[in-house]
């Protein structure tokens, strides 16, 4: 009886082993399949390009305290918001951004700023930018943007704006 257990056991372990081998065949044959055929999605390298110019403005107005240089970049129909000091949310309108660039920031040209992301599918994306010293604020926005008749434009933007130390 002892044997035929022994036995039993052995021929289990030897069939697992070998459906073990074959699902680590399997894996292989189909990573191989998945890396050798041709790329079929675009890699949006011209609509990434775009929108870092899109973006661009934006740093750029914030750099110069001038919304006039940052306005082709949004949609006339935008929205920004964020959460006050209260807690409570506080935005609306892009032409907020604009009067608050134009009356309240003051021209920071050694700012730094950074876009760290962007994400890109079809007609529609997201990135973020970062963003230190700007006329003494340091924030991280985030954006939706859009590409509307061709052109990429920002339709809405919230943030959070960061304690400086």
């Amino acid at each position: 009886m002892k044997m035929t257990f022994i036995k039993t056991l052995f021929f289990v372990a030897i069939i697992t082993g070998l459906g073990a081998t074959a699902q680590a065949e399997d894996i292989s044959r189909d990573q191989q399949a998945i890396s050798s055929k041709p790329i079929s999605k675009p890699t949006y390298v011209q609509e990434y390009q775009a929108i870092v110019e899109v973006l661009t403005k934006y740093i750029e107005g914030c750099k110069q305290a001038k919304s006039s240089i940052m306005k082709p970049a949004f949609s006339q129909h935008a929205t920004m918001y964020s959460v006050g000091a209260d807690g409570k949310l506080t935005g609306g309108a892009i032409p907020i951004l604009f009067d608050a660039v134009d009356k309240n920031f003051r021209p920071s040209p050694d700012a730094q700023a950074a876009i760290v992301r962007i994400e890109i599918v079809g007609t529609a994306a997201s990135a973020r930018i970062d963003a230190n010293d700007m006329s003494g604020i340091s924030f991280t926005d985030f954006f939706h943007l859009l590409k509307v008749d061709g052109k990429w434009t920002v339709v809405s933007k919230i943030f959070q704006e960061h304690p400086n130390h």
